[in-house]
């Protein structure tokens, strides 16, 4: 049987999935608890969602809303420590513990909706792709 595939998910992600049940963001989430894929996820990660989700303001949901979420990503996501700093690579210091998270992976997907502030990316040999790129990975399709 095949492997699932390993990615990490950048934190935009989790907010336009949590913005609107449309879209491909809202499916990835709603996939997560499925095995369909392995997210991974860092403490440093792990934080850097709780206070962008945390946010006033950034989202139509109740605080015990965000946190279920949150709880629920952190219990499936397989806890990864980070064993290398790759820093700096980007440009943007948020969007390296996205790509310290993959690196450290060895994840195949770093997922975003921001492609250019990962252009660093591929000489880790991780793919950046966005949401709906990598459903139709999951889907079967070539992303």
């Amino acid at each position: 049987m095949k492997a699932p595939p390993q990615i990490v998910l950048d934190t935009n992600v989790l907010v336009a999935g949590l913005r609107s049940r449309n879209g491909a963001s809202f499916e990835l989430l709603r996939r997560l608890p499925t095995g369909q894929y392995r997210l991974h996820l860092t403490v440093p990660l792990a934080m850097e969602y709780e206070d962008v989700l945390h946010r006033p303001g950034l989202l139509p949901l109740p605080v015990d809303a965000i946190n279920a979420v949150l709880d629920m990503v952190c219990a499936v996501a397989v806890q990864q420590p980070v064993h290398f700093l790759w820093r700096p690579q980007l440009r943007d210091p948020s969007d390296e513990l996205v790509l310290e998270a993959a690196v450290n992976a060895s994840a195949g997907y770093l997922v975003t909706h921001n492609l250019r502030d990962f252009a660093a990316a591929g000489r880790f040999e991780v793919q950046v792709v966005t949401p709906g790129q990598f459903l139709k990975l999951l889907d079967g399709a070539a992303p």
